[in-house]
């Protein structure tokens, strides 16, 4: 069974939000999960994501961006978003001190923490794992947003879907390969940015949740050795 713990933190120039901490009984790693810019949380994405990580042993912390938590449509500036990501990381390794954490998110939450990656060093973070990171706007190809990944220092899991309009393949794996061996591409075969699978697929989303999930907690367990998790 796994534990969640609802609780709130402050935000340096955005206020207090909330968080939601899903602890499993046996939980190896904590992931820093943030939502991406349409939806918070509590999103059933980030619900049913988060539920799949406990099932293989990793924890979760969800939390809110200032914006989401006062029901705007419009996300913070960048600067509140980072400060929010660095906030988040510290509540969670407060909230679960000796787990080895995780730091990543659902779309622009994702790359929010890798921009707030690539500014400093995320205190105890291994490791930063991407659903679906924003490569560029649908129908804008182009690299720009990844620029600041070459400052990232630590291995960074991208979990792309093969429909995601947000993510150009062919212009994501010369990205890939130019970051080396600290980055790591994993495609789900037709699914969008959402992981929605077309149905000649033969499966649903229920089994992409779980492939997400069992293949972030497989290449936690392979960083290991690489970092001092």
């Amino acid at each position: 069974m796994a534990a969640l713990a609802p609780f709130q933190f402050g935000v340096e120039g955005g206020g207090e939000v909330s968080a939601l901490l899903l602890r499993p009984a046996k939980a190896r790693r904590l992931l820093v999960l943030a939502h991406g810019a349409g939806a918070g949380m509590c999103h059933p994405f980030m619900e049913k994501l988060a539920g799949e990580l406990a099932g293989v042993g990793v924890a979760t912390l969800r939390y809110q961006f200032p914006y989401m938590e006062a029901r705007r449509r419009v996300p913070d500036a960048p600067a509140v978003l980072t400060a929010t990501v660095v906030a988040a990381v510290r509540a969670a390794a407060e909230a679960a001190p000796g787990l080895p954490l995780l730091a990543g998110g659902k779309s622009m939450g994702g790359r929010m923490t890798s921009q707030a990656a690539a500014q400093r060093p995320l205190d105890g973070v291994r490791g930063l794992v991407f659903f679906g990171f924003p490569l560029h706007p649908p129908n804008q190809p182009g690299t720009k947003r990844a620029d600041h990944l070459a400052k990232v220092a630590m291995p960074m899991l991208f979990l792309q879907g093969t429909r995601d309009t947000f993510a150009d393949l062919e212009l994501w794996r010369p990205v890939c390969t130019k970051l080396g061996s600290r980055a790591t591409l994993h495609v789900i075969e037709t699914a969008d940015h959402s992981f929605h699978v077309l149905k000649k697929s033969g499966r649903g989303d229920p089994e992409v949740l779980r492939e997400l999930a069992e293949e972030a907690a497989s290449w936690a367990e392979g960083i290991e050795g690489t970092t001092s998790m």
